[in-house]
């Protein structure tokens, strides 16, 4: 009889499930969004189009929101970059840089459009990303372009996933 209690009770909780979903936390009404240009308040010429475009393109590969001008979004993610650096973190036997550390200081603020009210406002999210050096340190700069954009890549995806699911 006990047995049989423990079973029906396991079977309930498998039945009801946990709650979660992948779906995050953004109210029903929000499928799509604006990302207007972000703000740059550093010294680093053009990383607001880099960083933007980062996360217009990982909320377009995400597939939670669609991206939309800002006149017919439900939400629209305004950014502003207060925070950049790039800094050698590992070298070679030679003392040459073999990998960077790109970290991005952001302020965020999701704002509802349809409601007026902000969905979630944070400011100091600090994203990083590493990109390795494959050749001499002369070579560094011609390849810098390309870490940089994978970099913004990754801080996109890390941005998106916190405006999503909040988790």
């Amino acid at each position: 009889m006990r047995a049989r209690a423990l079973l029906l009770l396991a079977l309930a909780v498998l039945i009801g499930g946990c709650g979660y979903t992948v779906r995050g936390t953004l109210p029903g009404h929000i499928n799509t969004v604006a990302v207007p240009i972000f703000r740059n308040r550093t010294a680093e010429p053009a990383i607001e189009g880099l960083i933007t475009r980062a996360v217009v393109e990982a909320f377009s590969t995400n597939g939670r929101l669609r991206v939309v001008g800002s006149g017919e979004a439900d939400a629209v993610l305004d950014g502003e970059i207060t925070g950049f650096t790039v800094s050698s973190i590992a070298f070679d036997r030679d003392a040459n840089v073999r990998l960077y550390r790109l970290a991005v200081t952001v302020n965020l603020r999701l704002r509802d459009q349809r409601q007026k009210t902000v969905l979630f406002e944070q400011a100091g999210v600090r994203e990083q990303a590493d990109f390795r050096v494959q050749d001499a340190v002369a070579l560094t700069i011609a390849r810098e372009e390309t870490a940089l954009r994978a970099a913004a890549t990754d801080i996109g995806r890390a941005i998106v996933s916190l405006a999503v699911t909040r988790f």
